[in-house]
C-alpha cells in the first residue's frame, strides 16, 4: 500500500498565473509559503523562522475559482498529491519540478477586501 497526499495550511506568494490550453481546461499555478516558527533551544541556540515555498497547481473548477478569488497574502488550505515533472531546458540540461496538485482546499483567515492594504 502506498499513500501521496499533502496537507498545507500556508500564504499565497503572488497571484495565481492562470491558462487555458487548446483544451480549454483552466489551469492555475502559484507559490505557497508555509513556515515553521523560530525557537531557542534548552542550551540557548536560537534557531531562525524557515520559511518552505511549494509550486501550487490547480485544475478544471478549482482553476477558475483561483482566478476570481485568490491573491497573494490569501491563506489557504490545500489537499493535494505531489508531482514531479521533467523537462530538457534550451541547453539541454535536464530540469525538474515538484509540485503539488490540489483536489481540495478552502480559504482560512479573514478574507481580504480590495481596499486593505498590506
Amino acid at each position: 500500500m502506498s499513500v501521496n497526499k499533502v496537507i498545507l495550511i500556508g500564504n499565497v506568494g503572488k497571484d495565481p498565473d492562470v491558462r487555458y490550453p487548446s483544451q480549454g481546461n483552466a489551469i492555475a499555478s502559484f507559490p505557497l509559503a508555509t513556515s515553521e516558527r523560530g525557537y531557542t533551544t534548552a542550551n540557548g541556540a536560537q534557531v531562525p523562522e524557515r520559511t518552505e515555498w511549494h509550486n501550487i497547481v490547480m485544475w478544471g473548477k478549482n482553476a477558475e475559482i483561483a482566478e476570481k478569488y485568490i491573491r497573494k497574502g490569501s491563506q489557504l488550505y490545500i489537499e493535494g498529491k505531489l508531482r514531479t515533472r521533467a523537462w530538457e531546458d534550451k541547453n539541454q540540461i535536464k530540469r525538474y519540478v515538484t509540485e503539488v496538485y490540489v483536489d481540495t482546499f478552502e480559504f482560512v483567515g479573514r478574507p481580504r477586501s480590495e481596499g486593505d492594504a498590506s
